[in-house]
């Protein structure tokens, strides 16, 4: 039996933010059967969490439905929360399957989690990936390597909000990517900018909250704003928030999380 969690990241509301599985892992078990559970989840990305011999550091590995995932924010988030609930530590440390240290503090309500900055580079304006999203320009398009993923920014969050892809065009409109995140500035003082991530390529059509996409997406705001911390928030059907803070080579990811559900996972 495999100890699992139903978690809300990036909400103080269940069934609000983005759903993450959570597996605390007694044993190793092969990726083939991290993948199989992922997929019986069903959720954007599952986590699954293993106590390593030095007090407060863990392994974490992030699996969608369809594949092994480098870094997961909200998955991240999720675990973390956990972990906090059935511990006394206020720091961890989880180490990803890639080798990354991310740093995790417990500060009031919120969980603050440290994760690195990876650059962007400009792109030319994939026409298909625009006709498939339902979008007649944008203001900047960007690529992060890292990532694999395309960033494009347009004039209006409300057009943001609206849009209704076309997710069979979209994933034939580009390969070799994981997905493209849409952004753009808030019209409202309660937030500094909007996004929306959609990712068949390697997971679900879209991910209702993405901490991640942060690793490039603060400091791209933080450029256009001329702000070091700032307000974000995920205009999916779901919708989520997170504050966000950029601090040399690194960012901050200050967000909250509901536990929804507690159980066994049963098989072999």
């Amino acid at each position: 039996m495999i100890k699992t969690y139903f978690v809300d990241s990036f909400t103080t509301e269940a069934f609000k933010g983005n759903p993450a599985g959570v597996c605390l892992l007694e044993n190793d078990i092969s990726p083939e059967k991290m993948l199989n559970i992922a997929a019986e989840i069903g959720f954007s990305e599952t986590a699954f969490v293993k106590k390593m011999d030095v007090d407060g550091v863990y392994s974490i590995r992030y699996f969608s439905p369809k594949k092994e995932i480098p870094l997961c924010g909200h998955a991240t988030l999720a675990a973390a929360k956990i972990v906090f609930e059935k511990t006394p530590v206020v720091v961890i440390s989880f180490i990803t399957g890639e080798n990354l240290n991310l740093t995790i503090t417990k500060s009031d309500h919120n969980i603050v989690m440290e994760f690195p900055i990876y650059e962007l580079t400009p792109l030319t304006t994939p026409l298909a990936v625009l006709h498939a999203l339902g979008l007649e320009a944008v203001v900047n398009t960007s690529y992060s390597p890292k990532n694999k993923i395309i960033l494009l920014e347009i004039a209006d969050a409300d057009t943001l909000a609206a849009l209704k892809p076309d997710f069979n065009a979209l994933i034939h409109s580009y390969k070799n990517i994981n997905g493209v995140l849409v952004t753009a500035a808030s019209n409202t003082t309660a937030y500094d900018f909007h996004y929306r991530y959609f990712w068949p390529w390697a997971g679900t059509n879209e991910d209702p909250v993405t901490g991640g996409v942060q690793t490039f997406l603060t400091k791209y705001w933080s450029t256009r704003l001329n702000k070091t911390k700032m307000k974000a928030f995920q205009s999916s059907q779901r919708t989520g928030y997170m504050t966000v803070e950029l601090i040399g080579d690194k960012v901050l990811i200050y967000g909250t999380a509901a536990i929804v559900l507690e159980g066994n996972l049963i098989g072999d």
